[in-house]
Formats: C-alpha cells, sequence, structure tokens
C-alpha cells in the first residue's frame, strides 16, 4: 500500500455555515473515525489531488496540527455541478486491526484469445479485500495469460495470500470476446 502525508488543523466549530467558510478557503472538511475517538479536521484541497485521481490504495500520514495519525480514504462527498470536494472521510488504520478496502486489479499476461483476434474486456476495476493493512497490497494480479476466446475469469479462480476476497467467487473479472467476424467461423 502506498503512503501520502496530508496536513490538517483541527476544527473548533462544527456545522454548515463553518464548513461552507472552509470550502471558501479551498479547505476540505474531513473526520478521522474509527480510532479511540472522531478526529474533526480540515486541510488544504489541493493536498487530495495523489489521492482522488489516482487507482492506487494510499495509506495516508494525517498531521493534525503535530499530532499523526494514519488512515484510509473511506468517502469522499462531491458538490453536484462544480465537483469541489465537499467532505473526507478517513478510517483509522490500526496495525492490529483488520480493514476492508478496494483494490485495483492488474492483468498479467497476454490472452491466448486476444491473438486470436478477441478483444479482453474488463468487468471489474476493484475487488474487496480484508485484512491487516501491512498485508493488503498495492493491485491485486489477474492472470488472463490462458484465457482463450469467449472464456472469462472469476473471483473464485485468484489465489491470494495474507488477505481475504470478499467478492462473490462467480463474479467475471475479465473475459476475451469473440469478435463478430469469427463468431460463424468457430464451432
Amino acid at each position: 500500500m502506498k503512503s501520502t502525508e496530508i496536513v490538517g488543523f483541527k476544527r473548533a466549530n462544527l456545522g454548515k455555515k463553518e464548513a461552507r467558510e472552509l470550502r471558501l478557503q479551498a479547505m476540505v472538511p474531513c473526520v478521522l473515525y474509527g480510532g479511540a475517538e472522531q478526529v474533526h479536521f480540515a486541510a488544504p484541497m489541493y493536498l487530495f489531488r495523489e489521492l482522488l485521481f489516482t487507482p492506487n490504495v494510499y495509506k495516508v500520514t494525517l498531521n493534525i496540527e503535530g499530532e499523526i495519525h494514519y488512515g484510509i480514504l473511506q468517502d469522499v462527498q462531491y458538490h453536484p455541478v462544480s465537483d469541489i470536494i465537499l467532505h473526507a472521510d478517513f478510517l483509522a488504520v490500526d496495525d492490529e486491526k483488520e480493514i476492508k478496502i478496494e483494490v485495483p486489479v492488474r492483468f498479467t499476461g497476454t490472452a491466448v484469445g486476444v491473438t486470436k483476434g478477441g478483444k479482453l474486456v474488463q468487468k471489474l476495476r476493484k475487488i474487496k479485500v480484508v485484512g491487516l493493512a501491512k498485508n493488503i497490497p498495492d493491485f491485486v494480479d489477474v492472470p488472463v495469460g490462458d484465457l482463450d476466446l469467449g472464456k472469462s475469469v472469476k473471483v473464485g479462480q485468484l489465489k491470494v495470500e495474507g488477505f481475504k476476497i470478499v467478492n462473490n467467487a462467480s463474479l467475471p473479472i475479465a473475459g476475451v470476446e469473440i469478435p463478430r467476424a469469427l463468431r460463424g467461423t468457430l464451432k
């Protein structure tokens, strides 16, 4: 799991009016929960760029007025028109406690069906996993080298260590579609 840092400031006043004023100053109202107590803070919007515009999963070091906390970005709320970040929720990470998070998939190998003229179609972009934060990888590798025309790889076929996959085992991750030009010739 990659890591990044966000520097924030504790919020004295909680409420809509104060949150609106923070957003006008290009700050994001945030909350860190899951620890001993909830921590309400605000952080500059530009610090969220690395977290939001990437498929990667980050362990975030939250420096809130000198207090260091570790967490993962759990939820972000956006303005429906302007796409400005309205609020961010962080889940506290404890090395001894399991967390549930979505991890992006990465394909390894070249599918046999693709070399025959098929098209690899991705059905799932992320897979839900449960495990200790130190065991959760940046990507879940999905081998597609053996996929032939019309075949797919399912969640249940993945072999992982150190964490558990929570998705339904029969859910397809990717498949090789048969092109229209080859459909009549294959039997």
